[in-house]
């Protein structure tokens, strides 16, 4: 079963397979489908009408489905890659290893945001932005510079320690779980990671940063800690919720999954660390 890792373990053969892996799927056009079907969702939920993979329950199954997906196609390149986890409590700087020219690349320059090393620079030409939601086609970051820090230790346990799921009115300002791991409310976790990253990251078309990848593996794991934590407490809503998805109503694009069949992560993959 595949072993999803902390980011900061790993080797750099590790390393190595999965940059590769990644840049495979972007010659052969998969990875942009990733791009555009994730850019898809952010425009069509919003608080008042349908939403599936955002500003909604499904938030975290929906995401859980999507990275298996990803990491099935990693692992179709190369069997021996798993998506690693970017705890971003404890990675919490720009001289993190995360942002090494040997892994992800750092900051973009200061004129505009350009990524100058690493893999994914446009100078090394592997790592054109197609699905874009302007005409630059080349990987921008600005890492601390829209909020200053990255959310803490205790943020994340503050969160971890609520009891109940989601409630009503079942978008983004909602009270429970969900919604603020989401970050919608409170001390705001999972939307400040991407603010933080800045660049693509703070758009729909976030997985053209790789990083979108690992912060969202990130994300998994608390959803797993959480449901540790409250076995007790169920995903909410369970039936009959207008204009999102129940626990047994299918998520789309996929149409043959629903939040019951994602509650389980470890039928797919287990964490390195409880």
């Amino acid at each position: 079963m595949a072993v999803r890792k902390n980011q900061a373990t790993l080797t750099a053969d590790e390393k190595r397979r999965f940059v590769n892996a990644i840049l495979t799927l972007k010659r052969n056009g998969k990875y942009d489908a990733f791009v555009t079907t994730h850019n898809e969702f952010i425009m069509s939920d919003n608080d008042d009408t349908e939403r599936v993979g955002h500003r909604s329950p499904s938030f975290l199954p929906w995401h859980r489905r999507f990275l298996l997906e990803f990491e099935q196609a990693l692992q179709s390149v190369d069997s021996t890659v798993t998506l690693p986890y970017w705890d971003w409590t404890a990675d919490r700087t720009t001289a993190s290893s995360l942002w090494a020219a040997d892994f992800l690349g750092g900051t973009g320059r200061s004129r505009d945001g350009q990524v100058m090393d690493g893999p994914f620079a446009s100078a090394g030409g592997k790592w054109t932005i197609n699905v874009r939601v302007d005409g630059r086609n080349y990987l921008r970051r600005a890492l601390g510079a829209s909020v200053p820090q990255l959310p803490t230790r205790a943020e994340v346990d503050s969160v971890l320690a609520m009891s109940t799921y989601d409630m009503a009115p079942w978008n983004s300002a909602s009270d429970g779980f969900r919604n603020h791991l989401e970050g919608w409310r409170g001390v705001n976790l999972h939307n400040r990671v991407h603010v933080w990253v800045g660049g693509q990251m703070a758009t729909g078309v976030s997985p053209n940063d790789p990083v979108f990848w690992l912060h969202h593996a990130f994300i998994d794991k608390l959803w797993a800690q959480w449901q540790e934590r409250h076995p007790s407490s169920a995903y909410l809503p369970a039936a009959g919720t207008a204009n999102v998805v129940d626990l047994r109503e299918t998520m789309r694009p996929w149409n043959n999954v629903t939040p019951a069949d994602m509650l389980d992560h470890k039928k797919f993959y287990t964490f390195d660390a409880a």
